[in-house]
């Protein structure tokens, strides 16, 4: 057993030597192919030139649906409810009966105010006839001034009477109108506050609903103070351009679904509110369907905007770092081309036509004529690495004719 195992190691070291011999042969034969000292190649990356161009800009910030009118429906008069006539989340047309109150007491009403004005006009025709009767003899002196006079003064108090009970008579009328409670405005009643058989108190406790006009719709968003002023001074500059007819804004839902209206900002508040310290934006939406509801979350796109001889690259380009955001230049040195990591200062994104694509806008850290990679770099391992440029074309192709080595 000795003698068997040593020659079977005798022989797998000397098949280990035979193989070792073999391929250093081979690797003498392609040296010329590889890279110098027998190292990797340097990784191929592709590259784009930065270059100025006018680049739309966009900013996005979270949204808030509203509805652009929220009322309160009350009861204006006093009575028990006596029916419902409408279903809660229903849309409302303006001027719907949504509730109806115990009308008996305010026909009463009316029908007493009707009899105080009768009586008034009664009184009237008879205070008419005295001053009638009495004029003509005061005239002649057949009566006396006096007489005349008061005659004249009741008259003329008969008809404010009548007036006064005509007044009575429509604001009995108005309150017998007001046991309808109708919907001031079109949109979507809320929940109901009341129900049937309970007491409404003018006043006191009269609310029974709400309603929500939702078409048009609001979205409020906030704009941070710095990102505000910064803006302002920018369009002041020149260095961002703005559309005359203002931002086009565009949401999402939450969902990422896209709302398929656009719309424009209505109103930008002149203040910061002090516990946020952003200035309040509001945009409105034409919302027939519905689609949009108060207190919904949307995310809010604004367009319109372009910065003028900007600089943008991809945003696969940009890489993070724990100081901040940086980009791969192409740098020479001693004929190599090398990877050298650059900070920079982003903007806002953009989407561009071309290999740009999904771009962000650089607001510092490069310039015109100058190379960024934006594909390779999870190749390069170590800042500075040397690289080469993959322009795109085929790799040169073997020859196949030269007889393998060995």
């Amino acid at each position: 057993m000795k003698t068997n195992t040593s020659f079977l190691r005798a022989g797998g070291l000397l098949g280990a030597a035979l193989l070792a011999a073999l391929l250093a042969g081979c690797g003498e034969d392609k040296g010329e192919a590889g890279p110098a000292g027998g190292g990797m190649p340097p990784p191929a990356v592709k590259v784009i030139e930065v270059m100025q161009r006018e680049v739309p800009v966009h900013f996005e910030y979270v949204g808030q649906v509203a509805a652009s009118r929220d009322v309160e429906v009350h009861a204006r008069v006093t009575g028990i409810i006596e029916k419902r006539l409408y279903e809660e989340g229903q849309r409302i047309k303006a001027g719907q009966v949504m509730f109806r109150l115990d009308a008996a007491p305010y026909q009463a009403s009316v029908a007493a105010a009707e009899a105080q004005v009768d009586q008034a006009q009664a009184q009237l025709k008879q205070a008419e006839r005295e001053y009638a009767r009495v004029k003509p003899l005061a005239d002649i002196e057949a009566a006396s001034r006096k007489d005349a006079d008061d005659a004249e003064s009741q008259r003329d108090l008969a008809r404010a009477a009548v007036k006064a009970a005509r007044a009575q008579l429509q604001q009995a009328n108005i309150n017998l109108g007001y046991t309808s409670v109708r919907a001031p405005l079109a949109g979507v009643a809320g929940r109901a506050l009341k129900v049937e058989g309970s007491l409404a108190v003018a006043g006191v406790d009269s609310l029974l609903t709400t309603l929500a006009q939702t078409d048009p719709a609001y979205v409020n968003f906030g704009v941070a103070e710095a990102e505000y002023l910064s803006t302002r001074d920018e369009v002041a500059k020149g260095s961002l351009k703005l559309d005359p007819a203002g931002f086009l804004v565009k949401i999402r839902a939450s969902d990422g679904a896209e709302f398929p209206r656009a719309g424009r900002v209505g109103f930008e508040d002149y203040k910061a509110d002090p516990s946020t310290g952003a200035f309040a934006l509001r945009a409105t939406f034409a919302n027939p369907e519905g689609k949009l509801s108060p207190g919904q979350f949307v995310r809010v796109q604004l367009s319109g905007a372009v910065r003028p001889d900007a600089i943008a690259v991809p945003q696969r380009a940009v890489l993070d770092s724990p100081n901040g955001k940086f980009v791969y230049v192409i740098a020479e040195a001693d004929g190599k081309l090398l990877a050298q990591p650059r900070p920079v200062q982003l903007g806002e994104w953009a989407q561009l036509d071309g290999a740009l694509g999904n771009a962000w806008v650089i607001r510092d850290g490069l310039k015109p004529g100058e190379r960024v990679i934006v594909d390779g770099m999870a190749r390069i391992f170590v800042p500075g690495s040397p690289v080469s440029i993959d322009d795109g074309s085929p790799p040169p192709a073997a020859d196949a004719a030269a007889p393998a080595q060995h």
